[in-house]
């Protein structure tokens, strides 16, 4: 059975009914799903029908955006329906829906909510400002369900235990946590997709969904989360009247069908801005929004002469990451532009790219610096900012799709040994010295360097424009051009922090028992010798303690086994996660002095 003919699902919906069967029968729930493709499936308008064996035939209704929102758009013709295997089956092998945006939702205040057993006990009244107590108790329910699903691992977390953390992010959704609510619904597509061994699910990216699931439950559930674990759906707030100035235009193509354009603006006092288009659509979207038109107080722009222009918005409403609100009052009217030589935009290359860098880890914006292309790495492009003793940098394309122009566009600037270029993108967090291109232009007062059009203002959207031939001096490079060099060592790959890594992934991977036997054999990953040898004391510390919680087995006042703590493993791993996060952000920061 080919899934892209089901319609996709609310999450609650798939809770309510998988909370709806027996034991018996949530034990076949896994066995029925693999096998739900054995019969015949009909599509017609409208409806989706899987037949179950001679007796059983499940009907689909999607309402009228195509979404399985409500239990009785699903049937099944058994006797024993709707609690029945057959339709929770059926709900389960359909796609997971994204949460649907509530504007008129509030958060629910319930003061006497009851904490979730093995859940950290909820922080006593007052919580943080504008924290409620079904918020901090919606946070108890989700870091339970995920201290589970993280105890099962992959292996044992199937769909009984996602239908959990489903029914968990529903509670923060009612709650007013959308942003908790789409982690977990991470969570759960990236279980869903490596135990179906989907090519594009990671497991570096599930052990990162799972950590910031669990970092946000726990602020939550202590009753000391901010506005970023705590907020709604980027609440826009008055802006006032703004100058802003297009830098460049990125396309967004994501896993799950979505696609558009990003362009990011630069306010006349620094501050960085954006304007979004992303809707369903895939690809095509993603390469035809660059040239849509500006949805934003009737300014008389598309993307594409926005990323080159200027706006002056007058009642403006901007949400806490800069992103531009599209509200009735607002009203823009296009102005002119400036070039990346020009003030304010020269202000991003001002500034040595090792010094900007530090500052945009814990407020995300993007690095502008002045390279001279090496050469090739694979399908990376390595330079060198043009001062002195720089290191040399990796500009990884910032997105791998072939039909977009990220790659293509570095492997033609790669043809070019010693080309000054100005650089304008997004470091990557995760990566030794690596940044993400989104554009380029030519240095100012450089002999040797692009020659763009005119009517580009002086910079080229990798994601959207394509480097020609003619945009390239004709002229040699001068004699004195690096030649191609091999990148110098990497204090991520060196350092010992790995087996950290690899401890955490296993424990996603297998769960608990899985974490309690890397300890064992001749060569356990928790050999604490190289780790403390480099320094990493704590990263040592913390492995420590996560396997020593994984082996625990704790007896009861008969000295019988019982089940261990989900609760203390959960903890463990999250410390063990944050500090390795924290100690490789440290090692990149220090790759680019």
């Amino acid at each position: 059975m080919s899934r892209a003919l089901l319609p996709p699902v609310a999450p609650e919906v798939l809770a309510e009914a998988v909370e709806g069967l027996t034991a018996r029968l949530r034990r076949r729930l896994d066995a029925a799903i693999a096998e739900c493709g054995a019969g015949a499936v009909t599509a017609t308008e409208g409806s989706v029908s899987l037949r179950f064996g001679e007796d059983a035939v499940v009907t689909l209704r999607p309402g009228p955006a195509g979404t399985i929102t409500e239990p009785g758009q699903a049937s099944c013709s058994c006797l024993l329906a709707p609690r029945c295997l057959h339709r929770t089956a059926a709900l389960g092998a359909a796609p997971l829906a994204d949460a649907a945006a509530d504007p008129a939702a509030e958060p629910v205040a319930d003061p006497a909510a009851e904490p979730v057993a093995g859940s950290p006990e909820p922080a006593p009244e007052p919580v943080a400002a504008g924290l409620t107590g079904a918020q901090v108790a919606a946070g108890a329910g989700l870091w339970a369900a995920a201290a589970e699903a993280l105890a099962a691992g992959v292996t044992a977390a199937g769909a009984v235990t996602q239908a959990e953390l489903l029914r968990a992010a529903h509670t923060a959704r009612l709650a007013g946590l959308p942003q908790a609510e789409a982690a977990a619904l991470r969570v759960v597509r990236g279980l869903r997709g490596s135990r179906e061994r989907e090519a594009a699910q990671r497991l570096g990216d599930l052990t990162t969904a799972f950590r910031e699931l669990l970092h946000t439950a726990a602020l939550l559930a202590s009753g000391t989360a901010g506005p970023g674990p705590s907020g709604g759906r980027r609440p826009y707030v008055a802006g006032g009247s703004l100058r802003v100035y297009g830098l460049c235009r990125e396309p967004v193509l994501t896993a799950t069908g979505y696609g558009g354009v990003v362009t990011h603006l630069l306010g006349a006092d620094g501050r960085g801005y954006s304007l979004s288009d992303v809707r369903p659509g895939g690809l095509a979207r993603a390469r035809g929004a660059g040239a849509a038109s500006v949805a934003l107080g009737g300014g008389a722009l598309d993307h594409a002469g926005l990323a080159r222009a200027g706006l002056r918005v007058v009642g403006a409403t901007v949400s806490a990451d800069g992103r531009l609100g599209a509200g009735r009052g607002v009203r823009a009217t296009p102005a002119p532009g400036a070039s990346w030589a020009e003030d304010p935009l020269a202000a991003l290359f001002a500034r040595p790219a090792a010094e900007a860098v530090a500052g945009l880890w814990d407020e995300p914006g993007l690095l502008g610096c002045d390279v001279e292309v090496v050469g090739a790495a694979g399908d990376d492009l390595l330079v060198r900012e043009s001062r002195a003793d720089a290191p040399l940098l990796r500009l990884r394309p910032a997105h791998p799709h072939p039909e977009l122009g990220h790659g293509v566009n570095l492997r033609r600037l790669a043809g070019y040994p010693g080309l000054a270029v100005r650089v304008l993108g997004r470091p990557d967090p995760d990566r030794a010295a690596t940044l993400s291109p989104l554009a380029v232009g030519p240095v100012p007062g450089a002999a040797y360097t692009l020659r763009l059009p005119e009517e580009w203002r002086g910079r080229a959207d990798l994601g959207y424009d394509r480097l020609q031939g003619a945009h390239f001096p004709a002229a040699a490079a001068p004699a004195a051009a690096p030649l191609a060099a091999v990148p110098g060592p990497d204090p991520l790959a060196d350092a010992p922090l790995w087996r950290v890594r690899r401890l955490l992934e296993t424990g996603v991977a297998g769960g608990r028992r899985a974490v309690a036997e890397a300890a064992r054999g001749p060569e356990p990953l928790t050999a604490y010798g190289p780790l403390r040898r480099a320094g990493f004391t704590t990263a040592a510390e913390l492995a420590a303690t996560l396997v020593g919680e994984a082996d625990r087995r704790p007896r009861d006042v008969f000295g019988r086994l019982g089940d261990p703590s989900a609760d203390a493993y959960a903890r463990a791993w999250l410390a063990a996660s944050v500090h390795l996060t924290a100690a490789r952000r440290t090692l990149v920061t220090a790759s680019w002095t």
